[in-house]
């Protein structure tokens, strides 16, 4: 069970992936699946509720834990360039098994997160339909057991919007990484420009005696915000599942993911800066804070703006993680633990196209009959538990095996990664009773395929595979 899958095997191995990802377009991926609804609800939901003017602290704390993992998946991505990220440094380093576990959460978080992302997106698009005077039928605007879809007794009710929002994504990925990296792209630059403006305009509506008090519920406040809006800095982890798809994964990855973690705390921290300087903290809507700062102000033209760009930022991170989901069961079918009829690439866009549609018909079927509430709990506890394998493995490995090149080295070994794994487990222990049940119930279910299949279909079993 705790067979490792050797480095210089990993290394070696034939991909039937195209690499046509160069470093902006990695960074731009990374960007994408960080700046998301953290900067255009999780912020004004802070600052309201927990740390005040003090939620740059509570990002800045975030960004510090996540770059003490970040700095992991940079080590292992200049090292090891293969997709599957977490789950691949796991497997070579820790063990089949454990790399099988974080693999099978992956599968698991990654595709809830998707979901989560196209029924917040069908949300504004609900909204921006009746704002434009057009009502769709009841059934089709929500959940079971929404109230804003309530049909008529008897009927079904789905969020269709939803639904297909997540084929359509399936369908993006499944035109080539080169076209569905142009696609991410133009969406990221198009965010990252409407967050800029409401930085520079935000800029000339500062009130610095809304600062006053910095830290109206203490430092305790801060650190309790750090908690929350730290699911609003990570990405980067899904980023570095495309590792084989990038022209030269050794030396770009690394600095993909340092690049997309600086790039996105400096624009939360900016944004954060102009939206408790707009107006008080205890008046900033947890909803939509931008969007209400700038109608406070006199400027509510501006509203539409953020609402687009609220969507664009949504929609990226949908992409990211739909990307790193589909790459996570990709590897794990090419190294044998899941069925290898999944690994098959397009013979032209050299991409796993039969995993992706099976992730996009799974994300379609809990974004369209699942509450936003319960796929969001779904969400959590998998990459917490990844960041602590991947920082563990990165230690292990350092000492293990000193002798391999790396393009990139995690820097203060072992105090940075150390760092990472008590942030991690901390955060863990906020999460509620029902996720630990939904977490302990999957991974019964994962060992129970890894005993039943797994384990004899490894290509560890294989005749001069094992290592």
């Amino acid at each position: 069970m705790f067979r490792r899958k050797p480095i210089e095997q990993i290394t070696e191995e034939t991909s039937g992936l195209q690499r046509s990802l160069g470093l902006w377009q990695l960074t731009a991926i990374g960007v994408g699946g960080i700046i998301g609804a953290g900067i255009f609800s999780l912020a004004g939901t802070v600052a309201n509720e927990k740390a005040g003017p003090a939620v740059l602290l509570s990002f800045l704390i975030a960004g510090i834990a996540s770059a003490a993992a970040a700095f992991s998946y940079a080590e292992f991505a200049g090292m090891i360039p293969k997709a599957g990220s977490a789950y691949t440094y796991g497997y070579a380093v820790l063990g089949e098994v454990v790399g099988w576990l974080i693999g099978w959460d992956l599968l698991l978080e990654y595709t809830a997160i998707a979901a989560v992302v196209a029924i917040s997106i069908s949300g504004y698009f609900n909204e921006l339909l009746g704002f434009l005077g057009l009502d769709l039928p009841l059934w089709m605007m929500g959940a079971p057991g929404t109230e804003n879809g309530a049909a008529p007794a008897g009927s079904y009710k789905i969020n269709l919007f939803a639904a297909l929002l997540c084929l359509f994504m399936a369908f993006v990925l499944n035109q080539g990484m080169k076209n569905a990296a142009r696609f991410e792209t133009m969406l990221v630059y198009l965010k990252v420009g409407v967050v800029l403006l409401i930085i520079v305009v935000g800029a000339f509506h500062i009130n610095t005696g809304n600062w006053d008090p910095f830290l109206p519920y203490g430092v305790g406040g801060a650190f309790t915000g750090a908690a929350t809006v730290f699911f609003a800095v990570f990405g980067y982890d899904a980023m570095s599942t495309a590792a084989e798809e990038s022209k030269d994964a050794q030396k770009h990855m690394p600095k993909a993911i340092i690049y997309s973690l600086v790039i996105a705390m400096v624009l939360y921290v900016l944004a954060c800066l102009v939206l408790t300087g707009m107006i008080p903290y205890q008046e900033i809507s947890s909803e939509s804070a931008f969007a209400t700062a700038f109608t406070d102000v006199g400027l509510p033209a501006l509203g539409a703006v953020i609402a687009v760009g609220a969507i664009l930022g949504i929609l990226t991170v949908m992409f990211t993680f739909m990307l790193g989901v589909t790459r996570v069961g990709y590897a794990m079918s090419r190294d044998g633990l899941l069925p290898r009829w999944f690994a098959k690439t397009h013979p032209v866009r050299k991409v796993p196209s039969r995993v992706t549609w099976v992730i996009g018909a799974a994300s379609a079927v809990m974004a369209g009959l699942l509450p936003i509430g319960e796929a969001a709990e779904l969400t959590n506890i998998g990459i917490l538990l990844a960041f602590v394998v991947v920082c563990v493995a990165v230690i292990v490995l350092r000492y293990r095996r000193p002798d391999l090149p790396r393009g990139f080295k995690c820097p203060g070994m072992p105090v940075v990664p150390i760092i990472g794994i008590v942030f991690s487990l901390w955060l863990v222990t906020f999460l509620n009773p029902q996720t630990w049940l939904r977490f302990g119930l999957w991974f019964l279910i994962g060992l129970a395929i890894y005993a039943l299949y797994g384990y004899r279909k490894s290509a560890l079993n294989r005749p001069g595979d094992q290592g």
